[in-house]
């Protein structure tokens, strides 16, 4: 039988708004969406994925679903000195081992089915051209000094060495592997002029002595009412982003150093782009520069479909309409919520200041940290040998770790697969579908009328819909996790009280009846499936031939939901999709532990 799209399409103009019951017209949205630049020294963790790229991917995905307008954009984050080490360890020159490990992300990324809409790089001419910009704006708005500073250099490695790659014991707690920014065991702000027996990171060498150098300073001291004031302000952060942004502001926000001596980064130039006096072999920082690679990719993504970036951007072009949601680990925090916004406030020019910031705290690998430094954990590239990308999106958001880090283990990890996506989606698809192709050919049978069960499950939809709709509109993903488990969990629970099975012999329409409903909820199932699991949903929704038009999130009010479940057409062919999901079996578990470790122990 043919598709008739007008006989089944979830698109409607009105839902159903969880607060209350109340139906409102849906107001379509600009959303512009960046997640935290993932460091270019090698392909990224699972623990990175998890706490930036992973979450905003999802949200994009259910906002483009809900009609909005999105643009996602993330970007590799290549200067500073550990691509330079990096590089030197791999045995390239630091452009081709940069221009290497982008290409390496990216298909990381996209095993993952990170829908970037653009994935861009901070070395990229755009960016450069901006900071220096910035550079410029702010020094004449007098918010950037030159300054003669004091630095550890490394005679054992040939070089100024950077806050974090100085270590040594702290002044204020004791603490003897504190680094040369911040102390992670008592969480003071450092200077590594201040650190006890200070030493290399990178060699080891206690070889180190203070030399003078001269540096441009952010005077973010200078703006630090106007931040405070504006983080008081802010609505959408979670608690977490809110508590680092004001203990930064009141232990006395700092000048920072924007400029470092290498070799690897964009010049620190002039108005007419000559090199600074006094500034050869110095570069910007890196975290100077890529929070401005966020509006250098968006140029760069319209220079490639010939959009206009200042829409995004630029309050006096557009701008002022856009919801901005950026997503990163806590350890970005102050830098997204104090420095970047110092950079955009300081240039006094209409830029766009991020809406909603999405803060993640750690995914833990057994009682310490994922490390790329240290290789400790699973990274993505190896995460893709082991399972589909699906079972770790599914893993990691269920898992988020959003009010608290959050511990991953193996163990987890097969009973989360086992249980929700084996046991309770897959069984429940499996189930129906094989169960219409053996006894009505394959085809959506009519026939029978909706009883207690059909009612059932209508009012199951009707509170759970608009409340996973409403977790997905606050960011509150575990939230959502366990919404999206529940509506699955309610099919199986519909399927025993239809029991379609058990009336085929006596009660044929009764049967037709329990079969239409359970294949109707297939299909919804798949479509809410589609921001976590989208190859799995992708799967689902091509073996019952839905068009892709037809997959979009807006459920209407309370009546348009209660026909959800009957919007298939009568004699639609369906196929029982391949096997949706293997079981992670003791065995697989035991050897990944032994590869990757898994204990303590192994830490």
């Amino acid at each position: 039988m043919e598709f008739d799209p007008c006989q089944y399409c979830f698109e409607r103009d009105l839902r159903l708004h969880a607060e209350g019951g109340t139906v409102e017209a849906i107001i379509m949205a600009r959303i512009l969406i960046t997640s935290a630049l993932p460091y270019i020294n090698g392909v990224k963790h699972l623990g990175n994925l998890a706490g930036s790229m992973l979450p905003a991917d999802v949200y994009a995905r259910a906002m483009r679903l809900m009609g909005h307008e999105v643009l996602y954009i993330c970007a590799t984050d290549e200067h500073g000195t550990p691509a330079e080490l990096a590089a030197q360890a791999a045995n390239m020159p630091v452009a081709e081992y940069c221009e290497q490990m982008h290409a390496a992300q990216k298909e990381a990324g996209a095993h993952f089915g990170l829908s970037y809409d653009y994935f861009g790089r901070s070395s990229a001419a755009s960016t450069a051209k901006l900071t220096q910009h910035f550079a410029t704006v702010l020094e004449n708005n007098g918010l950037i000094e030159e300054r003669v500073s004091k630095q550890v250099y490394s005679n054992a490695d040939g070089r100024y060495l950077p806050d974090r790659y100085v270590e040594g014991t702290c002044p204020n707690c004791g603490f003897e592997k504190a680094r040369g920014d911040q102390c992670d065991n008592c969480g003071k702000l450092l200077d590594p002029v201040d650190l006890i027996n200070p030493y290399s990171s990178v060699s080891g060498s206690h070889d180190v002595e203070i030399r003078d150098t001269n540096h441009l300073y952010l005077l973010q001291s200078k703006m630090s009412d106007n931040l405070r004031n504006w983080v008081n302000e802010a609505t959408g952060w979670p608690p977490l982003a809110t508590s680092i942004a004001m203990k930064w502001l009141d232990e006395g926000l700092r000048d920072r150093s924007i400029t470092r001596d290498l070799d690897w980064g964009i010049p620190v130039v002039n108005a007419d782009g000559a090199v600074r006096e006094g500034f050869d072999g110095k570069v910007f920082y890196v975290w100077f520069d890529a929070p401005i690679a966020y509006i250098g990719a968006t140029q760069d993504w319209a220079a490639e479909n010939n959009s206009d970036w200042e829409r995004w951007w630029r309050t006096d072009k557009g701008a002022e309409d856009v919801q901005y949601v950026q997503f990163m680990g806590k350890d970005n925090v102050a830098f997204h919520t104090l420095s970047f916004p110092t950079t955009l406030k300081g240039s006094q020019e209409p830029w766009k200041l991020v809406d909603q910031l999405k803060a993640f705290n750690w995914v833990t690998w057994y009682g310490g940290k994922f490390s790329t430094s240290q290789g400790r954990g699973v990274f993505m590239d190896q995460a893709s040998e082991l399972a589909p990308g699906d079972y770790w999106r599914w893993y990691l958001m269920a898992n988020a770790p959003e009010g608290s880090d959050a511990a991953f283990t193996w163990e987890e990890f097969q009973s989360s697969i086992n249980s929700d996506l084996a046991n309770v989606l897959g069984n429940f698809v499996n189930r129906i579908t094989k169960y219409c192709v053996g006894k009505f050919d394959g085809k959506i049978p009519e026939g029978g009328a909706a009883g207690e069960a059909e009612a059932w499950i209508i009012a199951e939809l009707q509170t759970r819909l608009p409340q996973l709709i409403a977790y997905y509109e606050a960011r509150e993903f575990r939230k959502a996790m366990a919404e999206t488990r529940a509506i699955w969990a309610a099919g199986n629970e519909y399927l025993t009280k239809a029991a379609p099975w058990t009336h085929y012999k006596t009660d044929i329409e009764m049967a037709a009846i329990g079969v239409r409903t359970g294949l109707n909820l297939v299909v919804l199932f798949a479509i809410i499936a589609q921001p976590i699991i989208p190859d799995t949903a992708e799967k689902i929704l091509a073996a019952l031939n839905i068009p892709k038009e037809n997959r979009k999130w807006s459920f209407g009010d309370a009546n348009g939901i209660a026909e959800l479940i009957d919007a298939l057409p009568i004699g639609l062919e369906v196929a029982a999709p391949e096997l949706l999901f293997s079981k992670i079996e003791d065995d697989d578990v035991a050897a990944w532990a032994e590869r990757f470790g898994g204990g303590a122990d192994k830490v």
